[in-house]
């Protein structure tokens, strides 16, 4: 039971420095971040970023490989961070004439981030 403790501890520190890693590469493109770690009842937005006229929602997936970081981004994972999404953009009313999409970034180990543009569809399309 105390592996399994320390194995989950592990990953939510993982996943923290992922997220961070995210941000820094996002901002480095001319990225404005908006929000960091988005909850809301049934899912969660790991970042909500902004530049010109798009709104992105941002999931970051950190694995040991790029193939195995976009299969997490499953139907299941996606109707999660739809609710989250649902939410965010309920409270925060974006100004009209911005595009919104749903954006990924993939962290792998010993290889420069991966911003993947238009990764999985919204919700509200």
């Amino acid at each position: 039971m105390r592996e399994q403790a320390q194995k989950r501890k592990k990953a939510y520190r993982w996943g923290h420095y992922a997220g961070g890693l995210a941000a820094c590469w996002l901002i480095l493109k001319g990225y404005r971040i908006l929000t960091r770690r988005y909850g809301a009842r049934g899912g969660e937005i790991d970042l909500v970023i902004e530049r010109g006229s798009v709104i992105a929602f941002v999931e970051v997936k950190a694995r040991k490989d790029f193939d195995a970081a976009l299969e997490a981004i499953d139907q299941t994972k996606s109707r999660r961070i739809g609710k989250a999404i649902e939410d965010w953009v309920f409270r925060h009313q974006p100004p009209s004439g911005h595009d919104l999409r749903g954006d990924a970034v993939i962290i792998v180990p010993w290889r420069f981030p991966r911003h993947i543009e238009d990764a999985f569809g919204l919700p509200l399309d």
